[in-house]
């Protein structure tokens, strides 16, 4: 079925925008699993929708993660226009660039026409996150994927503000996609966010109401755990039917994750595409074995990539990996070992890991086993651990206090205002945390305060 003017929405985070024919096609995960093999996508694609996605003349990439920059599903896409944020640092274009692929940064913060009827607005956070908002000749489709407001909440409300149709696309859910699989010292399990099953419908409301959007359709986030040590996560999975619980809006109405809509009709259709046959595999069948130990060139790898991490040693004592059954140690004091982290995980997809630079994958595979040592605090590799060493460092390059600086200032540089207050109110919120838990009563009733003042 043709569309002269609209959308489709379809498997884990893609969005084909099409103006008499496909125009636009966000992170195409078609084909392959991700996060070495923990994650496949949920649905099958229908061949209508991966003909539209071959089609289309620009492929847009949010960030670096695989279930968004898949390295198989962008082969059969190599002739397109790849459509970037501007994000410092750069990796992604120039991973692209290395690989003969034609790739344009979106300016940040700027219109870009891309046909007679489609523009784009796209925003880099430092987060190493990307927005767009999409406008079809009028309607407006805002895919936020992964991305946390980091300071461009008011901007968007404010675009918004002036469509009388706005679409938001974003992950949802209880929390399953991130890492989980954290420990304390005796090895009993951190119950992550996750556990506490927080209804997805309330969230998905708040979200909708506070940036004043008109639908709401589940994205980022349709993904099976398919490795024996990952699928542990399944009871933290968000089905289908679990986004309804807890929505009840009266300006926002909550639509299926796989949908058609023509802007032209104003009318959703929704595609229902039969879900993919599960299989659990084993770790090697990804190249894994659980018993091979690290060699003496691996532990020095390992020690020179963490090392260059500068923040690490302001945050943690020590490092310490367990691979096949023994034990090496990254040490940044001397003289005491109070807080630390030790990471259990097998040696092929770990150094993997290292020598592409993309340890977060590791982190949200959920199949490493992670022990903190000394307080863990709420989130227990957060915020000195991920974002300096996944964040800032793999993927926006910025590893010693120096690159750190200059990359921090380059973003305050694009909205200094902006920066200004989302760095006063994140100190605050996380001030707050750190004394009223998350489920409690008053804790509940701030963060509605909190909500009010900032306008939804």
């Amino acid at each position: 079925m043709g569309l002269d003017l609209g959308f489709e929405t379809i498997g884990n985070a893609t969005l084909i925008c099409h103006d008499r024919g496909p125009v636009l096609v966000t992170d195409p995960w078609t084909d392959g699993p991700a996060y070495f093999g923990a994650w496949n996508f949920s649905h099958t694609i229908p061949d209508e929708q991966r003909s539209h996605i071959l089609d289309a003349k620009f492929v847009w990439l949010s960030h670096g993660h695989p279930d968004h920059m898949s390295a198989q599903s962008l082969r059969p896409l190599s002739e397109k226009t790849f459509l970037v944020p501007d994000h410092v640092g750069g990796r992604i274009k120039k991973s692209l660039e290395d690989k003969g692929l034609k790739v344009q940064v979106l300016e940040d913060r700027k219109w870009i026409t891309l046909s007679d009827r489609i523009r784009v607005f796209c925003i880099a956070d430092y987060n190493q996150d990307g927005v767009l908002l999409v406008d079809l000749d009028g309607t407006l489709v805002v895919n936020l994927n992964d991305a946390s407001d980091r300071g461009w909440g008011r901007l968007l409300k404010k675009i918004i503000g002036g469509y009388k149709k706005s679409i938001l696309m974003r992950l949802s859910g209880y929390g399953d996609a991130d890492m989980i699989h954290c420990f304390d010292e005796a090895g009993i399990l951190i119950p992550p966010v996750a556990a506490k099953k927080f209804l997805p419908g309330k969230q998905i409301q708040s979200m909708a109401e506070r940036l004043g959007c008109r639908f709401f359709i589940p994205f980022s986030s349709m993904h099976v755990w398919q490795r024996e040590d990952s699928v542990w996560v399944d009871p933290y999975v968000t089905t289908l039917e679990d986004y309804k619980k807890g929505f009840a809006s009266d300006t926002c109405e909550l639509m299926n994750p796989f949908q058609r809509y023509d802007a032209i009709k104003d009318r959703f259709e929704d595609i229902n595409p039969p879900e993919r046959p599960r299989k659990i595999l084993p770790p090697s069948e990804f190249g894994d074995d659980w018993s091979e130990p690290l060699s003496q060139e691996d532990e020095r790898k390992l020690e020179a990539y963490f090392k260059r991490f500068e923040h690490l040693s302001e945050a943690f004592d020590f490092i310490r990996f367990r691979v096949g059954g023994k034990e090496m140690e990254i040490t940044f004091a001397q003289d005491k070992f109070k807080r630390g982290v030790t990471f259990e995980a097998p040696r092929s997809s770990l150094m993997k890991s290292v020598k592409w630079e993309i340890f977060d994958d590791m982190l949200i595979g959920n199949f490493m086993k992670t022990t903190m040592h000394g307080d863990p605090g709420i989130r227990p590799l957060y915020p000195d651990f991920t974002p300096y060493v996944a964040k800032y460092g793999d993927n926006g390059l910025a590893r010693t206090r120096s690159e750190l600086n200059a990359y921090f200032a380059e973003y305050r540089r694009r909205a200094p205002l902006e920066h200004l207050f989302h760095t006063i109110e994140t100190a605050a919120v996380d001030r707050f945390r750190d004394f009223f838990p998350m489920d409690s009563g008053f804790y509940k009733f701030a963060k509605g305060a909190y909500r009010l003042v900032k306008g939804g």
